[in-house]
């Protein structure tokens, strides 16, 4: 049963629609900064920009509505996500039909900053920032992102290429070089480059 199921899934995932690129990671992790690294370096993106920029995000979200219902079995809007580049978080990415191919960007930052910065947001906004303990917090994104590589290693319509945000900031031009080769066309890692602000980087461990 179990192999006949693998089967099926190798039929069903051979990506006979065109590519999707897709910019994940977890909330806080550099996503946004990666979208507008791709679209300065030539990536036609799909982002409606209903969530407008804030003190949080100054450079914008770069977020897609529908993408987020995904788990609501919302996928008609992929059609138009076809050769471009969309965001979507990890929590999202088991949701993704089959029938197309995937190239991941996943976004990965050291996690105190990432707790950090949720935390920050959540004050700025007014919300409730203490409903888990940071250690409990710490432990469920490590076995969320463990799950979720391991999930993604066993997809055979997805390919994945992981950046740190830390090592970005620090290593510009060798991350962009092995970005563009991963997403492949004529992107400019000049122009990429001038999206990278170290200033932004306010939530350090």
């Amino acid at each position: 049963m179990v192999m006949k199921n693998l089967l099926k899934r190798l039929v069903t995932s051979t990506g006979t629609k065109p590519c999707i690129n897709v910019v994940s990671g977890l909330p806080r992790s550099g996503t946004s900064m990666m979208m507008k690294m791709l679209e300065a370096g030539g990536c036609t993106i799909l982002a409606d920009h209903v969530r407008s920029a804030d003190i949080d995000n100054p450079k914008g979200y770069y977020e897609f509505e529908r993408a987020k219902q995904l788990e609501n079995g919302d996928t008609g809007w992929l059609v138009d996500a076809e050769h471009k580049t969309v965001k979507i978080i990890s929590a999202l990415l088991k949701y993704l039909p089959l029938d197309y191919k995937y190239k991941i960007i996943f976004m990965t930052r050291n996690l105190d900053e990432v707790i950090a910065s949720q935390r920050k947001m959540l004050v700025n906004r007014e919300e409730d920032s203490n409903t888990v303990t940071e250690d409990k917090l710490q432990e469920m994104l490590e076995i969320h992102l463990l799950q979720t590589r391991q999930w993604l290693s066993q997809q055979p319509n997805i390919l994945v290429h992981y950046v740190s945000y830390n090592t970005l900031l620090t290593d510009e031009a060798t991350q962009i070089s092995e970005i563009t080769n991963f997403i492949g066309g004529e992107l400019e890692p000049a122009q990429m480059l001038k999206i990278i602000e170290p200033t932004l980087h306010r939530n350090k461990s």
